[in-house]
């Protein structure tokens, strides 16, 4: 869809691009192709699409796909995508948040997700001990962060967390004028697939979920040395049974006591995660 014709259902809708949904409407169709080309459908593939929107991207996934399996958080773009896309019966189109949901088991994520929660759809989507692939276009300063280098600055919680689930594969610069209304930030596609050697600790849901809290208290205090940066975190939620010097014996098992947490590497922090998980 062109922006004309986005204008055009728009209009008929009576609706606005809504800033607290990242409604940002894919209207490039170069793009859109690229997003197909990348996912490699086949007709064995159920794919996720998380808000859909118009349908740009998905018209096409219906072509490809066994089944399509669409989130919409709009009653009124669900009803317009039943109509037009009412020729085909492998699309189930669910009106609800994704965030509240439960997910449909699907093999491919292929969506222009929205930017105002990218953290929290990779969490619910990605983070779990059998994830699909993803071809997704998301913020750029979050892509950068997820193809992290050793740079300090570009480490980050989501650097992390996205890499001891995934395998980050490739990533392109999208154009703000590929949307409409074009957003105030820089855009990328990535493409995303689950890490073959993906750590056993990250099978079972109560892990995973203290591994991810676990690296999030560690990064405010990214530059500083692992024990002062462990003994900060658990000092700022209330844990008192950690001094320091318990913190340094724990640390001492793996060697960890004199690095800076922005230098480990991501199987280090899964198994230092494991050595506080495994106290409790």
């Amino acid at each position: 869809m062109n922006i004309q014709e986005v204008n055009l259902v728009l209009n008929q809708l009576q609706l606005k691009p809504q800033k607290k949904f990242g409604q940002n409407f894919l209207t490039d169709n170069n793009v859109v192709q690229k997003m197909i080309s990348l996912s490699e459908i086949t007709k064995s593939d159920t794919v996720l699409e998380i808000g859909p929107g118009l349908g740009s991207l998905t018209e096409f996934l219906v072509k490809k796909a066994k089944k399509v399996y669409a989130i919409e958080i709009e009653p009124l773009f669900c009803a317009y995508l039943s109509k037009k896309l009412s020729v085909h019966n492998n699309i189930e189109i669910i009106n609800d948040d994704v965030l509240k949901i439960d997910i449909p088991k699907h093999d491919k994520v292929v969506s222009n997700i929205p930017y105002t929660i990218t953290g929290s759809i990779f969490e619910k989507v990605f983070f779990n001990g059998n994830p699909s692939s993803g071809i997704l276009i998301i913020e750029k300063s979050i892509a950068n962060r997820i193809f992290y280098t050793e740079n300090y600055k570009t480490f980050s919680r989501i650097s992390v967390s996205v890499n001891a689930f995934m395998k980050p594969l490739l990533k392109f610069e999208v154009s703000r004028n590929s949307f409409y209304p074009p957003p105030k930030i820089d855009l990328s596609l990535i493409k995303v697939i689950p890490k073959e050697d993906q750590n056993l600790f990250l099978t079972e849901e109560n892990r995973i979920q203290f591994f991810l809290k676990f690296i999030a208290g560690l990064m405010p205090y990214k530059n500083k040395n692992i024990l002062n940066a462990l003994y900060l975190f658990f000092k700022a939620n209330k844990v008192d049974k950690y001094s320091k010097e318990r913190i340094s014996q724990i640390l001492k098992l793996k060697n960890y006591d004199s690095k800076k947490v922005f230098t480990f590497k991501i199987e280090e922090f899964i198994e230092l995660s494991k050595l506080f998980y495994n106290e409790n």
